[in-house]
């Protein structure tokens, strides 16, 4: 049943079928050849979405598209630039702690790269390449899955089940981050420096940084009020989605005062369909990791592993590569919904760190969004700045290597992850 299940979602696949509808017509096929009841297929779909954690996904992008509506944007655009001043790169510096903040804010970096996208490309491209000015904000776009709240980290905890939280993770996420975004700033100054990118931006000034930072401050402090209250456990990481949902409208209507009532239906369609599609994957994926677990696939798997070798580091390396694949080829959340059940406990009874694990697993898959063939990060930015992914591509490398970099360091110096969340009691 289970090779029955892989071959179809392979050939599915290949075909350009939607990735949901290739899990469920897969695992409709694998239940019937396996004589199973295919009233289990609508069970464990429905049993799959029941979650109180999950809720958090669509209200966070909710979050999200409100901020964007309410034109905070262009106050952490101004916030940032007033920070950077007039240096080599200074568009692309401002772009990636624009999209720090963003990250801190959405929680999703898809969502990031379109509101990135379509508010600066315009203006980055008359100063550098359509490909680098992309390349760019693709990658600051990628912190929004790596800088807490994160969407693909609440996945990967609600499906690892009680192994590891969502507050672990998030905090788990903050070094990491940060370290990115230091590096994407190195890496956007030499890349200026080398091909000659003119001076950008102001002079500082501290009179200008106080003025643009108490602009700013309603919507910095949101990341410290949602995810400061989940770290603290004064509310769950939805009740926290729900608060950054109250806080957004807020901001909008009476700090920026740009969010109207006509924004609303617009906003909540958007964050809908986009959970909408979450939902659709986790509901269709649960079917497939139900009939792994009837045909013993992890039992397996893991007894295979054992056998191969009974280091953990080896073991990690190897998930490692294996995930380096499939975030080429498989849309990130489809990955954690049919692998993590597979592979964390694997984890465990090897005795590897849950919260290291989940925090490489997720990083490993949020690099996978800017690599090609199904780099979804790429095509999003393909779209905002009409060019070529081969355009795109030449540009984009460096940052892609980068991250794997800082994926290696995570993994040869845990404590880049595990400090923090530690520090804190996880």
């Amino acid at each position: 049943m289970t090779l029955t299940i892989i071959v179809t979602f392979l050939v599915l696949a290949l075909l350009r079928m939607p990735l949901a509808f290739a899990l469920g017509l897969a695992s409709l096929v694998g239940l019937f050849i396996g004589d199973m009841s295919l009233s289990v297929l609508p069970q464990r779909m429905m049993h799959s979405v029941d979650s109180f954690p999950l809720m958090a996904i669509p209200l966070f992008m909710l979050a999200g598209e409100l901020m964007v509506a309410g034109g905070v944007l262009q106050r952490l655009v101004d916030f940032a630039n007033s920070l950077i001043g007039r240096v080599h790169g200074g568009l692309a510096h401002v772009a990636i702690v624009a999209g720090m903040v963003l990250a801190a804010v959405s929680g999703a970096a898809v969502a990031s790269a379109s509101a990135l996208g379509s508010a600066m490309v315009p203006s980055m491209r008359q100063q550098y390449d359509t490909g680098y000015s992309s390349a760019v904000i693709a990658s600051a776009a990628n912190l929004g899955a790596i800088i807490p709240p994160s969407n693909a980290m609440i996945v990967y905890a609600l499906m690892a089940g009680s192994s590891v939280s969502v507050g672990g993770l998030f905090m788990a996420g903050v070094v990491p981050g940060i370290l990115l975004a230091l590096g994407f700033m190195g890496l956007a100054t030499f890349i200026s420096l080398r091909r000659r990118y003119p001076l950008v931006g102001g002079a500082l000034g501290l009179k200008h940084v106080l003025i643009q930072t108490w602009r700013a401050l309603p919507i910095l402090l949101m990341p410290v009020v949602v995810v400061g209250g989940i770290v603290v456990g004064a509310f769950t990481p939805t009740e926290g989605a729900a608060i950054a949902v109250v806080y957004s409208l807020l901001v909008g209507f009476f700090v920026t005062r740009q969010l109207r009532l006509s924004d609303l239906p617009k906003a909540m369609f958007n964050a809908a369909v986009t959970a909408a599609m979450v939902g659709a994957l986790i509901a269709f994926a649960s079917t497939m990791t139900f009939a792994f677990t009837i045909d013993l696939v992890p039992i397996l798997l893991a007894d295979w592993l054992k056998s191969v070798t009974a280091d953990p580091q080896v073991f990690l390396l190897l998930v490692m590569a294996l995930l380096i694949l499939v975030g080429m080829f498989i849309e990130s959340n489809a990955a954690y919904i049919m692998l993590v059940p597979l592979l964390a406990p694997i984890a465990l009874s090897y005795g590897l760190d849950p919260l290291l694990f989940g925090f490489l697993f997720v990083m490993n898959l949020v690099v996978g969004m800017m690599t090609p063939p199904v780099g979804v990060l790429l095509f999003v930015m393909c779209g905002i700045s009409k060019i070529s992914l081969n355009e795109l591509m030449k540009s984009a490398w460096p940052f892609i290597v980068f991250q794997y970099a800082i994926l290696a360091l995570c993994i040869l110096f845990p404590s880049i992850v595990t400090w923090l969340p530690r520090m804190l009691g996880y």
